[in-house]
């Protein structure tokens, strides 16, 4: 039963702070300035290449940079793909068949 409390109260307090400053920026009681509002335009990228470039280049923990590295061809296939089309869709569909398809070869 105290799992589930701390459950709840953690969810219910992470819940509370993002409500609050949503609520609070959706009624003008506080103003971003645009120093922080140009700042979180770059957390995106930053937090997706945090995620994806370790999952590219490393394999079971060192640096693996050679041509049997599928996962780095498929990356290298996506983000031409992206380049290319600058549709997210696509993106993902060529790297993930890009992946299957060296993967099975």
């Amino acid at each position: 039963m105290n799992i589930w409390l701390v459950m709840l109260a953690g969810g219910l307090i992470t819940f509370g702070i993002r409500f609050s400053l949503i609520y609070l920026l959706a009624e003008g009681r506080f103003e971003m300035p645009e120093t922080m509002r140009r700042a979180l335009h770059y957390v995106p990228p930053a937090v997706l290449s945090a995620i994806i470039v370790p999952e590219l280049l490393l394999h079971e923990g060192s640096l693996n940079l050679a041509f049997t590295n599928t996962r780095l061809i498929a990356g290298a296939a996506a983000i031409a793909a992206a380049w290319i089309s600058r549709n997210t869709l696509v993106t993902i569909l060529v790297g993930m068949a890009a992946l299957l398809l060296l993967q099975w070869l």
